[in-house]
């Protein structure tokens, strides 16, 4: 595993409260960003800090991953995400984030032989998904079944023991697409496909997703390659809902199977993992209003609630997503070869076009984001809509391995326990009920 740099100190910074003054330590990481250290500021001074959303808030020190929103820029482990994009594959970016380093040729192909060989579920474990409706939201069965997983490999639980993490992760990495795609042929009332292990890891996992019992299934490499894409721009966004989902979760020291669980149902949120879904429901409230994009577009510069632009812009990034940059090539790739013309494609690729030179757009940095391009792939390989939120969770599942056992691995670790600002009743008294 890699080591992190140590942090650099800097001069201390001075808290005034009234006629009392404290210092405190000012930290400077690898890439410049500064922080000061208020780890004892409670016990010194009876305050803490009040921070909704934690948005200026660090919660750990880090190796895994780094951004800089204003600049455009996001690297795993130090290496620019465009030139993993372009050199690297998934299964290579995955050892990358969860074991700190690039692996040589043997340890790649050691690594991708064992998750090939635990890609199969228990016959148990398959007949879960009778239990739910059909209309069950992929997301849901997948953080049930992940969580399942538990009560059948409870020989490699503890979360402190190399060997028992080792095989866990394996096992996540492995099972998690045929869980996400027996999870849509339920839906559809289709046959479960067994893995195949002649297959690499996306062609596997379209194959079970696409494919059925009654003929040979045909892995289109552009498809194939379009969706190893995004699994790898989607790998990991530093301490994001999930991630610090994962981590707070993580903190109790409750296993692997049981800490990915509660990451999958942060990312099934819309404000989170769903963006990629909002962006085709935002196409078809187009295609069904009738409307075109210029004029959807014009009544979202207006502030018309009815026309929110989704997957456009981002939180994080101010001046470009690096990711849809990448992305936009493959998007365009998959569009020509898969030789789609449907009404929302085109309503998309006018809106892409629009904005992107629009003054409005342009100086408000409403630039197309992942979510926007990675919805139009998934749209145009025929993938529902209900199932994107849990494709990104494969992508994001070795970001989220790699968070969990950093976090295990911190020689500060405790268990996450944020404070709060009481606002309710000050010594309430109690109502008998015969008189309430």
């Amino acid at each position: 595993m890699a080591s992190k740099t140590e942090l650099k100190k800097l001069p201390n910074a001075e808290l005034r409260i009234g006629d009392k003054t404290w210092e405190f330590p000012v930290v400077e990481g690898s890439e410049g960003e500064r922080a000061i250290d208020i780890t004892k500021l409670r016990a010194q001074t009876g305050h803490i800090t009040l921070d909704p959303g934690y948005a200026n808030s660090g919660s750990c020190t880090s190796a895994v991953t780094f951004i800089d929103g204003e600049e455009g820029i996001l690297r795993y482990r130090g290496i620019p995400i465009e030139t993993l994009a372009e050199q690297s594959s998934f299964m290579e970016v995955s050892y990358l984030l969860i074991y700190g380093k690039l692996p040589s040729a043997a340890e790649l192909a050691q690594f991708e032989a064992s998750i090939r060989r635990h890609t199969l579920l228990h016959e148990d474990l398959k007949r879960m998904y009778s239990a739910l409706p059909k209309d069950a939201h992929p997301m849901a069965a997948c953080s049930t079944t992940v969580g399942a997983l538990a009560t059948f490999y409870p020989d490699s639980l503890d979360p402190r023991d190399p060997a028992q993490i080792d095989i866990s992760i394996q096992r996540l990495i492995a099972k998690l697409p045929t869980l996400a795609a027996y999870a849509y042929k339920h839906s559809i009332g289709q046959p479960f496909l067994y893995p195949l292990n002649s297959l690499d890891y996306v062609g596997n996992f379209l194959r079970m997703m696409f494919g059925n019992p009654c003929e040979e299934y045909d892995v289109d490499p552009v498809v194939k390659k379009a969706l190893d894409l995004l699994f790898i721009l989607h790998a990991d966004h530093e301490q994001n809902c999930s991630t610090s989902t994962v981590r707070l979760v993580g903190s109790s020291m409750v296993n692997l199977f049981g800490t990915i669980s509660a990451g999958i149902n942060a990312l099934w949120g819309p404000l989170h993992g769903g963006a990629n879904q909002a962006v085709i429901e935002m196409l078809e409230s187009i295609a069904e209003e009738g409307t075109s994009a210029r004029d959807y577009l014009e009544r979202a510069k207006s502030g018309d609630e009815s026309a929110r632009l989704m997957g456009f812009g981002h939180r994080v990034y101010k001046n470009h997503d690096p990711r849809a940059r990448v992305i936009k090539k493959a998007c365009d790739e998959v569009l020509e070869r898969m030789g789609i013309h449907s009404k929302l494609l085109e309503i998309a690729k006018e809106l892409e076009e629009i904005t992107l030179k629009d003054d409005y757009f342009v100086q408000r940095k409403l630039y197309p984001n992942v979510d926007f391009y990675s919805g139009v792939i998934y749209n145009a390989i025929g993938t529902p809509a209900n199932m994107f939120t849990a494709m990104f969770a494969i992508g994001r599942l070795p970001g989220w391995i790699a968070q969990w056992k950093e976090l295990h691995q911190d020689p500060s670790f405790k268990i996450g326990r944020p404070r709060q600002i009481y606002t309710g009743p000050t010594n309430a008294p109690y109502t008998p009920i015969d008189r309430r």
